[in-house]
């Protein structure tokens, strides 16, 4: 499912125009996002827990030359299911 496919599932199952679904999904992206940018967790009961995680450096191969090369440190977004949603996926 691509975010077309996602907005016009919204549409259907809320009652709403394709047109309003999709600024909902745009919003509701837009506030995760900008939580994340925060340092703040989502949390969205039985759905999941979006979160920060910060990677260290660490050393990696360029699988081009075999060379040894140094990987930045990243700060990295991360999801974590819900019971409710492993539970239904079931």
């Amino acid at each position: 499912m691509n975010k077309t496919d996602l907005t016009n599932a919204i549409a259907a199952q809320a009652g709403l125009t394709k047109v309003d679904a999709k600024k909902a999904l745009d919003a509701t992206i837009a506030a995760i996002t900008a939580a994340l940018k925060a340092g703040d967790k989502v949390a969205l009961i039985g759905f999941g827990t979006f979160s920060v995680a910060a990677r260290k450096e660490r050393n990696g191969i360029n699988p081009l030359t075999k060379k040894a090369i140094k990987i930045a440190a990243k700060k990295q977004a991360k999801f974590k299911a819900g019971a409710e949603l492993e539970n239904a996926i079931q």
